[in-house]
C-alpha cells in the first residue's frame, strides 16, 4: 500500500488539515492516510491560553474520520511520550508496515525548514516528503533547502498544490474561548467536543 502519514498537534483538528490530507491523497494516489498527533512538538510552545489533552486530540481525530477507509489514526507518538520526532515515528511505522511504501506529508513551511529536523537524512530513507502548498505561494528552487542537489530536486519534485484555506488551530482556540462561532471550520464532531470542554 501507499500510505501517506500526517503529523501534527491537531491542536483541534480543523477543515484545513483535512484539506492537506485529501490533496495528498488524491493527487499522489495513496490508498491511506494515517493521522498522527503528536504528543509534544518540538518546533511548538505551550504558552496559548489552553491546550487540549491528548485523549482530546485524539478522540476529536477518531470521530472526525469514522469509518472513512481514506483515513486512519494512530497514537504512538502519544504512547510513546516525550518530544515527537518523524524520525521516530516512521522507522516504528515501518517496522510494522516493512512491505509499504511510506510518505510524509508536511506544509510548504515545514519544508523549508526540513533541513534542521532530527536526523532528517535517515528520515528521507524511509519515506518521501509530499508537500502541500498554498496556491498563490512561491514554490522554492532546490538548491534553497539546504540539501544536496539530488535530495532538493527529489524534495521539490514532491510538492503538490492545495486549497487556499486560511485556518488555524490558535484561531479556533481563541474563538472558542471568546465565544464565537467555529461551525464550518471544523468537523461536527470537533465543534461538539470543543464546547463541552469550554463549558464552565
Amino acid at each position: 500500500m501507499r500510505v501517506g502519514i500526517f503529523g501534527g498537534s491537531f491542536n483541534p483538528f480543523h477543515v484545513g488539515h483535512y484539506f492537506v490530507a485529501t490533496a495528498a491523497l488524491e493527487t499522489c494516489r495513496l490508498d491511506k492516510v494515517l493521522l498522527m498527533p503528536c504528543n509534544v512538538s518540538p518546533f511548538k510552545t505551550n504558552d496559548e491560553p489552553w491546550q487540549l489533552s491528548g485523549e482530546d486530540r485524539l478522540a476529536m481525530l477518531r470521530d472526525s474520520v469514522g469509518n472513512d477507509p481514506r483515513f486512519g489514526v494512530t497514537d504512538l507518538e502519544l504512547r510513546r511520550g516525550g518530544i515527537s520526532y518523524a524520525v521516530d515515528s516512521v522507522a516504528e511505522i515501518k517496522s510494522e508496515y516493512p512491505d509499504d511504501e511510506l510518505f510524509f506529508i508536511i506544509g510548504m513551511d515545514s519544508l523549508h525548514g526540513l533541513c534542521h529536523w532530527r536526523d532528517v537524512r535517515r528520515l528521507l530513507t524511509m519515506c518521501d516528503i509530499i508537500t502541500v502548498a498554498r496556491p498563490g505561494v512561491a514554490l522554492p528552487d532546490a538548491d534553497e533547502l539546504g540539501f544536496d542537489a539530488e535530495t532538493g530536486r527529489r524534495l521539490v519534485n514532491g510538492i503538490i498544490q492545495g486549497r487556499l484555506c486560511d485556518i488555524s488551530s490558535s484561531e479556533i482556540r481563541s474563538r472558542v474561548a471568546n465565544r464565537q462561532e467555529i461551525r464550518y471550520l471544523v468537523p461536527p464532531a470537533v465543534e461538539k467536543r470543543l464546547k463541552a470542554i469550554a463549558q464552565p
